[in-house]
């Protein structure tokens, strides 16, 4: 498992007394998957679930925050049936914690980097706005717990910028509450995935980190032991057959 410096992912799985989500399990035994999915895939994996209702289904009920937030929910006895983290850490987890029923964890999706600016701002050449993150306020997800903040980090520190850049940092809960930072204007730079860029209208791509620069950027999928909804691991099917994966690839992912 990848660790990161400034949290033990474990121990904080452990000593979470987090509310679940949901009722207990007889109470959900009949309804819709409950699918727990990173933020950068409101749309996305909201868009899924209305093309498995219109195959005559159940819709499914999807519930979106950081992955670290929903990693500390499911081990908190969240009776949730899917789980699709932004990284492989906050899976692994879960994973080691016994809680994801076996041979069910599969790579899913891909995503890229980029640096955002409100839509109406002028821009200088990608090379010049990286160099110059060191010297304006930046928005990122919480590096020490986000998946999309720790590639942030990472891509910087790869390029020898974060000692400048930290100063600089607003944290943000997740990647969308980053993304939603540079949308209102309150600050003028902001990491995010390039899939948030493209899900909005009020922002523009200002440069893209290169793949080496970080981790990669994996989305893993899993059904939960929690599990009651019959529905469940047909709609994880789904979501990797290629009807789905061409949902996806349209909100800008890559289909692993």
């Amino acid at each position: 498992m990848t660790t990161n410096p400034g949290i033990d992912r474990r121990a904080l799985l452990a000593g979470i007394g987090a509310v679940t989500l949901a009722g207990p399990p007889t109470a959900r035994a009949a309804q819709a998957p409950l699918v727990l999915a990173a933020a950068s895939l409101q749309e996305s994996m909201t868009a899924a679930a209305d093309a498995w209702a219109r195959k005559g289904h159940v819709r499914p009920v999807c519930s979106f925050a950081a992955s670290s937030a929903l990693a500390r929910q499911i081990a908190a006895g969240a009776a949730a049936d899917l789980f699709a983290s932004a990284d492989e850490p906050w899976m692994d987890d879960i994973e080691k914690s016994g809680l994801i029923v076996p041979g069910t964890r599969t790579p899913f999706l891909g995503n890229r980097l980029v640096i955002v600016a409100p839509a109406g701002a002028p821009l200088a050449r990608p090379q010049d706005e990286l160099r110059a993150l060191g010297k304006t306020r930046v928005a990122i997800a919480d590096p020490d717990a986000v998946p999309a903040g720790r590639y942030a980090k990472a891509a910087l520190e790869s390029g020898g910028r974060w000692a400048a850049v930290e100063p600089n940092i607003v944290r943000a809960e997740s990647v969308r509450a980053a993304l939603a930072l540079v949308e209102r204007g309150v600050v003028p730079r902001g990491i995010v995935y390039a899939t948030d860029a493209q899900a909005s209208g009020k922002v523009r791509i200002a440069a893209i980190f290169t793949e080496r620069s970080h981790p990669p950027i994996r989305y893993p999928l899993a059904r939960l032991k929690a599990s009651t909804s019959p529905d469940a691991e047909p709609f994880r099917r789904f979501l990797l057959s290629g009807e789905g994966k061409a949902i996806f690839r349209r909100f800008g992912f890559r289909p692993l």
